[in-house]
């Protein structure tokens, strides 16, 4: 009942930027929160970003002042701007959020986009 899709992601090299977008549909009208978490391979999946439904942010220190979350909740929309792209941030991104459904919590995942950065 809930789908996340994510895109945006793609090639760029070291020092570029790009720009994820996730996009919500179904029942969604109790956010607790939505984030962005990466995978790359042979390493746990990670949490990138997070921001709340009041506006609060945090981030995982290695992005830090170069990766910025921000929300449209007209547009159920959840956008993750990367600056000054390192190959470190190589990785499968995935968008998550997580709601209240009938007072109980719930977490969804989209189907993951890839970003390379080249050196």
């Amino acid at each position: 009942q809930v789908r996340l899709v994510e895109s945006g992601g793609g090639l760029v090299q070291t020092g570029g930027s790009l720009r994820l977008s996730c996009t919500v549909s179904g029942s969604v009208f109790s956010v607790n929160s939505m984030g962005w978490y990466r995978q790359a391979p042979g390493n746990e999946r990670e949490k990138v970003a997070i921001i709340t439904s009041g506006g609060r942010s945090n981030y995982a220190d290695s992005v830090k002042g170069r990766f910025t979350i921000s929300k449209d909740n007209a547009k159920n929309t959840v956008y993750l701007q990367m600056n000054n792209l390192k190959p470190e941030d190589t990785a499968v991104y995935y968008c998550n959020i997580d709601i209240l459904l009938g007072g109980d919590p719930h977490n969804y995942w989209g189907q993951g986009t890839q970003v390379t950065v080249s050196s």
